[in-house]
């Protein structure tokens, strides 16, 4: 019986399946992404990356115990080199699985298994993002920004507002006082209006 065991033996033998391992592994190490199918990619992500975390401590122990895991010398002077260097910040998830669709004839799932730190044009997508994008979240009520940050953007404000509406309450007794003085030129015109009359009756 095989309770718990939740390891995909690949319809394979235990030998034939470790050698795929390893040359999957070794494959992936010097090429740094290879074509697969959904299956033995996630198996071999099982295998390869807690090789990965040992060779970001470059001992004698650990090249030795990468090496029984891979039996290939070219591919443990590239891991503990160019690789190594590459992942040394990088606390795990060292890979990456990209699904490509179904295969032509048996129909299976395929994918392309990655490291994560040698694909250039995602990392340079993911820099020039974060550059530009400065804000991501946003709040419904005060377009993002908190109380704090508004108040004294406003306190600033209200003096502005308070000077912008004070010259229109100046010019309206300036309006009352010419409507005013209309009354007032239009009394001395009456007397004038009279003067030939009295010239008349004398």
């Amino acid at each position: 019986m095989r309770h718990g065991k939740k390891d995909n033996h690949l319809s394979r033998t235990h030998s034939h399946r470790e050698a795929m391992l390893q040359n999957m592994a070794s494959s992936l190490i010097l090429h740094k992404r290879i074509e697969t199918t959904v299956a033995k990619a996630k198996e071999l992500r099982k295998f390869v990356e807690p090789i990965l975390t040992r060779a970001k401590d470059d001992t004698h122990q650990n090249r030795r115990m990468v090496f029984q895991a891979l039996t290939d010398k070219e591919t443990v002077k590239e891991l503990f080199g160019a690789v190594a260097d590459k992942i040394a910040s990088r606390p795990g998830g060292y890979t990456r699985i990209i699904k490509l669709g179904n295969r032509l004839g048996d129909n299976a799932e395929t994918c392309l298994i990655e490291l994560v730190d040698f694909n250039e044009v995602l990392i340079a997508a993911a820099a020039e993002k974060a550059t530009t994008t400065t804000r991501t979240r946003r709040s419904r009520r005060s377009g993002g920004r908190s109380a704090e940050e508004t108040a004294p953007e406003a306190v600033a404000a209200a003096p502005a507002a308070v000077a912008a509406e004070t010259p229109v309450t100046e010019e309206a007794p300036a309006a009352e006082a010419t409507t005013t003085e209309a009354p007032a030129d239009e009394t001395p015109a009456a007397p004038e209006a009279s003067t030939p009359d009295e010239t008349k009756e004398s």
